[in-house]
């Protein structure tokens, strides 16, 4: 198994930044991808973005295109830099471990496809 720990929310006002971090530990660390999720308060949680680790490819919900970026680093640790934030950003953001090798959006985006899962940070954007 996998452990996923995030870090790095927080309250920032509208068209502020912040970066989110996540490590990966466990010796079943696969290192397939990575992605981020999100879910605000009454909402269904929703795809934001993934890397691949080795090529370092990504993929973006159209919601957070041109905004928001992944990263990672040569270890275990997968970022999230969030610019140009709004209101509807606010959401507590997961990182998660893809189970087996897959690519493209639609692969990315399928909560399914993942077996580890973070315990979620708080970002709240205020207006």
């Amino acid at each position: 198994q996998v452990q996923l720990v995030e870090s790095g929310g927080g309250l920032v006002q509208a068209g502020g930044s912040l970066r989110l971090s996540c490590t990966a530990s466990g010796r079943s660390f696969n290192k397939n991808a990575m992605a981020w999720f999100r879910q605000a308060p009454g909402k269904e949680r929703e795809f934001v973005g993934a890397i691949t680790w080795y090529s370092g490819s990504t993929a973006y919900a159209d919601a957070v295109k041109g905004r928001f970026t992944i990263s990672r680093d040569i270890k275990n640790t997968v970022y999230l830099q969030m610019n140009s934030l709004k209101p509807e950003d606010t959401a507590v953001y997961y990182c998660a471990a893809l189970r087996n090798y897959c690519s493209g959006y639609g692969c990315y985006a399928t909560q399914g496809n993942y077996d580890s899962w973070g315990q979620g940070t708080q970002v709240t954007v205020s207006s």
